[in-house]
């Protein structure tokens, strides 16, 4: 072994580079290198030992090319983003990203995490319906039951860290494992980078917004090293050490940080926090000293906030002004905000000479529709002779979820043909677009007649049309249309030529040019390797 016999005689060779997955795996294996090696000091072409992966949900290609550009009415038409456009001054610009179906938070997070779909996930929504296990408190006994992965499952989600952890009497229960609950890891039916990069000897760190995102562990249940996951529906409390942050008290609402366009951006600084003390080499908390991660990386609620919210309380107005996206003043600030904040991260990894080792994938869980106000139609708000699909079906349906999308799990699936029938002969009521069931929703997914989780109808509304009875909400994620999914990708390193690519790829290949960045081979996920994912083009790392 060449390399080997290198590194053992002191020559400047970078076992990072080596095209050889099994040399690496010894190389680390035997402690000459390491994933998570100091490279501080300006080195040089010491390769790629670090990513950091950045969702800022709701975040359109669109949001970014107008924000990177500039629009004339906005900020003097000058970049309203100016650290992301300086980042896509050294990185590929993709801009026609699409998301997964549904645009939910969950599979919206677990694309780029596992490479896969829910047709290999088995994870659909955050709040979905599994027709194999059992409600709390009914194993055995019951079966078939909503599986509520979101605050609900905290201990006491008014609190910031949810009352200390899961609500184990709150989750669902297998009785094919002798009546054992089901943890949102335990969920996830395939591995994530995390897990295969700890296996590497990798060390990881992830930040998101609720307690259930303990998902990311992968059915191992130990695939972070470092997870910090701040309940983003907690009562608002004092950051006294959070620079910058003065929260405005309300002990009125129980989402109060997603009640408030401030607050919010108090919240998500939190993990901003935690990703610059990551950089420094210490825990999120700043407390330990710890390797700067693998792969880390954190999720951004502040634009999703700016484009949904209506602050009543201060006759404020998020979203867009128009159909080309023009942002509000508030979802101005929102952009502007996470735009800084990245620039904080950049200018850490800068000063620990991390910035060559370290790729930066900027990207988003979803959308957010409706982008153009006058397209908005909020049932039963805005239409109130309207009805959602689920009313609609009435008692035929075991369960749904329901957004800017209908998923319908029914209580007799051999009703599906009728189901479809009735919605088919109501769609000027719930204003669908789209009835998916049958062969046509088996184009996406596995069969619901053989797969547990998987919906029997899907109803996708006419762009524009929300679910909700909401005064606050004026657009919503979920569903399929380009609004929901057109997200932006950025994919960023000081040795990559900047360029835009119109190709068509998807977030599930972010995981993918992940390992394959590391050197690690990308078959070691089962949802690359039954959805056959491939990695990003166009992603050259000098290799």
């Amino acid at each position: 072994m060449p390399a080997v016999e290198n590194l053992l005689n002191g020559r400047n060779v970078n076992p990072m580079k080596t095209r050889s997955p099994l040399l690496f795996a010894i190389l680390v294996a035997i402690g000459i290198c390491s994933p998570v090696s100091a490279d501080k000091g300006g080195q040089g072409n010491v390769g790629i030992r670090h990513v950091l992966l950045i969702s800022i949900d709701g975040m359109h290609a669109l949001d970014f090319a107008n924000c990177a550009k500039g629009i004339p009415t906005v900020n003097s038409g000058n970049p309203y983003c100016p650290s992301l456009a300086a980042l896509a001054g050294h990185g590929i610009t993709y801009t026609q990203a699409s998301s997964a179906k549904p645009s939910d938070s969950f599979p919206g997070l677990l694309a780029p995490l596992t490479g896969g779909s829910p047709r290999s996930t088995g994870v659909f929504y955050d709040v979905s319906y599994d027709r194999s296990l059992s409600p709390a408190g009914a194993c055995p006994g019951t079966v078939g039951t909503v599986v509520a992965y979101d605050e609900t499952a905290d201990i006491d989600f008014t609190k910031l860290d949810g009352g200390g952890g899961i609500n184990v009497n709150a989750l669902p229960l297998d009785p094919s494992n002798a009546c054992a609950p089901v943890f949102p890891h335990n969920y996830l039916k395939v591995n994530t980078v995390f897990e295969v990069i700890r296996a590497f000897g990798g060390y990881t760190a992830w930040a998101d917004k609720h307690l259930s995102y303990e998902l990311v562990q992968g059915p191992s249940g130990a695939g972070v090293n470092d997870l910090y996951t701040p309940e983003i529906n907690s009562l608002v409390v004092p950051l006294t050490n959070v620079p910058g942050c003065d929260p405005v008290p309300d002990t009125t609402a129980t989402d109060a940080w997603t009640s408030s366009f401030q607050n919010i951006r108090c919240y998500d600084k939190l993990k901003v926090q935690a990703v610059i003390n990551q950089i420094d080499g210490k825990t999120h908390d700043g407390s330990v000293a710890a390797p700067v991660p693998t792969l880390f990386g954190m999720n951004f609620q502040a634009v999703s906030v700016g484009q949904k919210l209506v602050e009543n309380s201060k006759a404020i107005t998020g979203g867009y002004v128009d159909a080309l996206g023009t942002p509000s003043a508030a979802l101005l600030g929102e952009i502007m905000f996470v735009d800084t904040s990245i620039g904080q991260m950049v200018s850490e990894l800068a000063k620990n000479g991390l910035a060559d080792s370290t790729l930066i994938i900027v990207t988003a869980k979803h959308g957010q529709s409706p982008i153009d106000p006058a397209a908005r139609l909020r049932i039963t708000k805005d239409f109130a002779n309207g009805k959602t699909p689920k009313t609609i079906l009435g008692a035929v349906v075991a369960a749904a979820t329901q957004d800017d999308v209908a998923l319908l799990w029914l209580t007799d699936q051999s009703q599906t043909a009728s189901a479809v029938a009735t919605l088919s002969a109501n769609q000027d009521l719930d204003v669908s677009g789209e009835i998916i069931a049958g062969e046509s929703l088996k184009l996406l997914y596995n069969d619901p007649l053989t797969d547990s989780r998987t919906p029997d109808i899907i109803v996708q509304p006419d762009i524009g049309v929300i679910y909700t009875t909401s005064s606050k909400k004026i657009s919503e994620h979920g569903g399929f249309t380009r609004n929901d999914t057109n997200v932006m990708l950025l994919v960023a390193n000081p040795g990559i030529a900047p360029s835009k690519s119109a190709a068509a790829v998807e977030t599930a290949q972010i995981a993918p040019t992940i390992l394959k960045a590391l050197h690690i081979s990308p078959n070691k996920l089962k949802a690359v390797q039954s959805e056959k994912t491939q990695g990003l083009p166009g992603v050259d790392l000098g290799d």
